[in-house]
């Protein structure tokens, strides 16, 4: 490979045109590089120079398609809210093609807010540098925290001024690499058509790409399912263990692959609460921290309901594998939150969940940083003194009560797993709007010094311990937005 290819190798543009509508990404008229991900371009198999050079820089504005790209906009559907929308697709993004990296996974190159497509609905495909500076920031601390997600491969300024319901904003492209873009969504706009052809295409699609290891399956549909199923309820565990709330788990947004994708209106709390609520447009609060297991379920029975004429002939018979394979969903689920769980607290494997709850309402009644008391608990079982932990709470007797049980519970000998389960930083909400407000002005360097510090969210690092810090009263950030 010369320094200036890009390996594409496209499969997704091999399915029949059904799936996409071929769209070239719109020009920019004066592009500015923010940032290139140098490891995970040299994991693609990309010279991260290149990325950075006039060329390189032409891709990643949609300026200038590379060679071996075959820029598409993918169709879906999906709910939105629990309110079922027959057709969305990407309205505001392009995918270039796919290449084959260094571990032989194949992984989509897209770009997010390169103009208008035919999925568009009368908007201009565009995005705001905020979100886009966003977006680089969430997914690359959800990697670092080991969370399967959607990777940022770059971010920059298109020299445009895009319109929002906040004013004129700086105009930005972000480039997201992902293991594939299907969602249960997709699967969704085919099976409302009745094309249950294009459901089955698909779903051989899905497998060869994501679960090659059925090929030899009696009922590989319904394997297909149990893997979805699972990786779902794996991931919305490690999300909640984490303070994470994603905040529009629409199905649109529920990735086949079990990969986070979209951080629009997500958040990490800082105040734990059960309902805990960030999204601007998630008045009802479907999407709370502590409803994220039911909509998982939620989510995956429409998955499941496109899947049902695959499954079996006999309908009746498909539906049964399906709920029961549904019916699986909150023991496993429950099995790996608790298990995250434990290990958060230190407490041995057959622990009893019992600390967990009464620990989780202690947070909430007394309004105590989730990430911090965390961080303070961890010290505490490593040898440090308790009164920066208890320092947390405003009624030290409900605390003292529950700490004394912790400390006869606690295994000393999962220190290990309680340090690699409780991040030191984690993207508070009040630093990511910083940084954007910053980058607004043209000034990246909190932005850069936020990415660096998430790169190591499990160690101490002293030159970055102010970004431990929760917020001040002014400086919550109390709602957060959709890229659109």
């Amino acid at each position: 490979m010369s320094d200036s290819t890009i390996p594409f190798d496209n499969s997704y543009a091999r399915l029949s045109d059904r799936f996409y509508v071929r769209q070239n990404p719109a020009q920019v008229p004066e592009p500015a590089l923010v940032k290139v991900n140098h490891s995970l371009a040299t994991e693609l198999g990309i010279d991260p120079s290149w990325l950075e050079s006039a060329d390189g820089l032409g891709m990643l504005s949609g300026n200038q398609v590379p060679e071996g790209a075959e820029p598409l906009a993918q169709v879906y559907a999906g709910h939105q809210f629990g309110g079922y929308s027959p057709q969305l697709g990407d309205g505001r993004a392009i995918l270039l093609g796919e290449v084959v990296d260094a571990s032989g996974t194949r992984r989509d190159i897209q770009l997010k807010g390169s103009g208008r497509t035919a999925f568009s609905r009368g908007g201009d495909g565009k995005a705001a540098l905020g979100p886009v500076l966003r977006e680089y920031l969430l997914s690359e601390a959800m990697h670092a925290l080991g969370v399967p997600t959607t990777r940022a491969l770059a971010a920059v300024t298109t020299g445009e001024t895009v319109l929002r319901q906040d004013g004129p904003l700086t105009g930005g492209i972000f480039t997201r690499v992902a293991a594939s873009h299907i969602r249960v969504g997709t699967f969704q706009y085919f099976y409302a058509q009745q094309e249950i052809d294009a459901v089955r295409e698909l779903a051989d699609y899905s497998l060869s790409r994501h679960f090659p290891e059925t090929s030899d399956d009696l009922e590989p549909y319904l394997s297909l399912f149990k893997r979805v199923l699972r990786s779902q309820a794996e991931l919305i565990a490690q999300w909640m263990s984490l303070g994470f709330i994603h905040g529009v788990m629409n199905t649109d947004n529920t990735a086949i692959s079990g990969e986070t994708i979209d951080y629009g209106p997500c958040a990490f709390m800082d105040e734990f609460h059960p309902q805990c609520v960030f999204s601007s447009i998630d008045s009802g609060g479907r999407y709370a921290w502590g409803n994220q297991p039911n909509i998982g379920l939620w989510n995956l029975s429409r998955f499941a309901e496109t899947l049902v004429p695959l499954i079996d002939r006999d309908q009746e018979r498909a539906i049964e594998k399906v709920e029961s394979a549904l019916a699986e969903f909150p023991e496993y689920f429950a099995e790996q939150y608790t298990a995250r769980f434990r290990a958060k607290f230190a407490l041995p494997s057959d622990a009893d969940d019992a600390l967990i709850k009464s620990a989780l309402g202690l947070l909430a009644n007394q309004q105590v940083d989730f990430t911090l008391f965390f961080r303070r608990l961890t010290q505490v079982a490593a040898g440090a003194e308790v009164e920066p932990l208890a320092g947390l709470f405003s009624d030290q007797v409900q605390f003292v009560r529950w700490f004394d049980r912790w400390k006869e519970t606690f295994d000393v000998s999962q220190l290990d797993s309680m340090r690699a389960a409780n991040p030191v930083l984690i993207a508070r909400n009040h630093r990511v709007e910083e940084a954007i407000q910053a980058g607004y002005r043209g000034d990246f360097a909190p932005f850069e010094r936020l990415h660096r510090a998430l790169q190591n969210p499990f160690s101490d690092q002293q030159e970055f311990a102010d970004l431990e810090q929760p917020p001040s009263p002014e400086e919550k950030v109390r709602e957060t937005f959709c890229g659109t």
